[in-house]
């Protein structure tokens, strides 16, 4: 198997489940509060225990994000943070010897400005595992484009499933992904939240029915108990705002690094199908 891309992405989840867990998957936004504090903060999110991390890539209208990873993006695009910058830093975390997954997260547009088949090349040559984009429905032309694109740099494009997802909806998108499809928690955007909806788990079924793909959920996970909860239903956990919410912190490296440790554990100690 590859040991970059795809490959490395599948890995991942294949030793998690191994383990009988659920992977857990930080994101945070490159950029913020500025581009050396980003880098140090990605780095500490390895350190502390994430199996896989979504880079995320500002863009001045992050439709399915909330307010603070809003704030943040348009943060580090008044820095100039530009998709080469981000491309920049995963070659910089490759480096320092990161070996789990990069996998970009960013809409369309600043991709398509750079140019898809050059993105697709560089990613896969500065060490980026592949694409999470909200705004790009694998269905559509574009959307075909960077798929095959994608697939001819080996590196994974991961489509989105809402909880309003028809069973069509699901069987075009699982069929389109490749390293795991992400299912969105809530009807929303971004943001931490008090409680999961109800019927995650109904939802989490539904789709595990339609594919033998891992199955990461994300939006509205905030605390420990909420990831070990996630965790016990699905193959990987994502927390992006309440860690990207301590950006602006003092020492906000140290205090990501520390929820993220709890965060970690949380997943850990919640074995899948408890």
């Amino acid at each position: 198997m590859s040991d970059n891309g795809v490959g490395r992405i599948t890995a991942v989840f294949k030793a998690a489940r191994a383990e009988g867990r659920a992977a857990f998957m930080p994101y945070y936004t490159v950029g913020y509060p500025d581009l050396e504090t980003s880098v140090e903060v990605l780095a500490a999110l390895v350190e502390a225990g994430a199996d896989l991390i979504e880079v995320g890539v500002p863009f001045s209208d992050p439709l399915a994000d909330g307010p603070t990873i809003q704030a943040a993006a348009q943060t580090a695009l008044e820095h100039g943070t530009s998709v080469a910058d981000v491309l920049q830093v995963v070659y910089r975390l490759r480096q320092r010897g990161v070996s789990i997954p990069l996998v970009l997260m960013g809409y369309y547009n600043p991709f398509l400005a750079y140019g898809i088949e050059a993105l697709c090349r560089d990613a896969a040559a500065f060490g980026a595992d592949g694409f999470i984009v909200p705004d790009l429905p694998p269905d559509e032309r574009d959307g075909q484009e960077m798929i095959a694109r994608c697939r001819a740099h080996g590196l994974a494009f991961i489509p989105l499933l809402a909880p309003t997802s028809t069973e069509d909806r699901i069987r075009i998108v699982t069929q389109a992904a490749t390293g795991f499809v992400y299912l969105v928690s809530v009807t929303g955007i971004t943001g931490a939240r008090d409680q999961l909806p109800p019927d995650l788990a109904a939802f989490v079924a539904r789709v595990r029915a339609a594919t033998d793909l891992p199955l990461a959920v994300g939006f509205g996970i905030s605390k420990p108990e909420q990831a070990a909860q996630v965790a016990r239903i699905a193959d990987g956990v994502v927390v992006g705002s309440a860690l990207v919410k301590l950006g602006l912190s003092e020492k906000p490296v140290e205090r990501i690094r520390a929820l993220a440790a709890s965060l970690a554990q949380g997943v850990r100690r919640a074995p899948v199908g408890e």
